[in-house]
């Protein structure tokens, strides 16, 4: 089944929940926060924070995060969805919403009075990668969000390649196509390794 940003946001939702969340401090190093993604929709994920911890502190001054969510048994077995984007704050008016979702969250806010410690935050900007280990081979996606400018990263071999395929035996995805000249590189299945680039005897492999 072919998915779209949509499902991506919806995979880490519903199937993962809890992602480790990188925010940054006052001195400008990463601090990670276990949190559950509680909605999404087309337009970005939905959590909520309690206004008194350090993590909202650093939310509202850099208005950015970056996190990772994995789901699997085993390193073979696993799906990892990763995001960094803008986030801003909805408030405590949305509250409702997520509880209904994710109704374990009464157990922990268990009177109204206690909910009113928190307030929902919305990744509403931003661009994310799909890693699934669990086929073969590989199978990698990038999607963006909110309008965030898609950025072409990776492996790419340029018009510079003389059809040598040194690069091929170096590939542990074998996802090199040799069919034409320039080789091609199948971005859909590729490790980001690097063997290709460092083995290419005329430098026609560039990171971008």
């Amino acid at each position: 089944m072919d998915m779209n940003t949509k499902d991506y946001l919806a995979y880490l939702v519903n199937e993962i929940h809890t992602a480790v969340v990188a925010t940054v401090d006052d001195e400008g190093l990463p601090v990670t926060a276990a949190i559950d993604m509680m909605d999404s929709d087309g337009n970005g994920l939905y959590f909520l924070t309690a206004k008194g911890k350090g993590f909202y502190d650093r939310l509202k001054k850099r208005g950015f995060l970056a996190l990772t969510a994995i789901k699997g048994e085993t390193t073979m077995t696993s799906v990892a969805v990763s995001i960094r984007g803008k986030v801003r704050e909805l408030g405590y008016e949305a509250i409702s919403m997520l509880f209904e979702k994710n109704p374990y969250m009464r157990e922990i806010y268990p009177t109204e009075e206690s909910m009113h410690a928190l307030t929902v935050f919305h990744i509403y900007e931003g661009s994310g990668e799909w890693f699934d280990l669990s086929k073969k081979p590989i199978e990698r996606a990038s999607f963006t969000f909110g309008g965030a400018e898609r950025k072409t990263e990776g492996y790419f071999i340029t018009d510079a390649c003389i059809g040598c395929r040194s690069c091929v035996p170096v590939c542990p995805q074998q996802c090199i196509c040799v069919d034409s000249v320039p080789l091609v590189i199948d971005q859909a299945h590729c490790l980001h390794c690097g063997n290709c680039m460092e083995v290419c005897p005329v430098s026609a492999v560039e990171k971008r």
